[in-house]
């Protein structure tokens, strides 16, 4: 099964910074090699609904990010690794949440790989 494993969470002080690693990894049932249309973050907050943080297209590169996040956080990639990265920088409060990596595969509508998340803690 495809799996996507996140890690790189942790505890720091607001003003700090931190890098979430998430790799991809295995296969689907068919059998067949994952192909990825994009990979992004997403977090949820104690009390709020999962959101959108970043993401990033697989082939091109184009990057897109929340406007609450913009400016402070970049993810990239690399293709050989399958592996995204989520670097955040000027963290917040507000940033606390459980982070979790998503893909979206070849013939997909949506997100449809989920890791299982890790958390950022931000203390003022």
């Amino acid at each position: 099964q495809v799996r996507l494993a996140e890690s790189g969470g942790g505890l720091v002080q607001a003003g700090g910074s931190l890098r979430l690693s998430c790799a991809l990894s295995g296969r689907p049932a068919s059998g067949r090699p994952v192909s990825t249309v994009a990979m992004g973050w997403f977090r949820q907050a104690p009390g709020k609904e999962r959101e959108f943080v970043a993401s990033i297209r697989w082939s091109g590169g184009t990057t897109y990010y929340s406007d609450s996040v913009r400016g402070r956080f970049a993810v990239s990639r690399e293709l050989r690794a399958n592996t995204i990265y989520l670097q955040m920088n000027g963290l917040e409060p507000e940033d606390t949440a459980v982070y979790y990596c998503a893909a979206q595969s070849v013939g997909a509508k949506s997100y449809n790989h989920w890791g299982q998340g890790t958390q950022v803690t931000v203390s003022s």
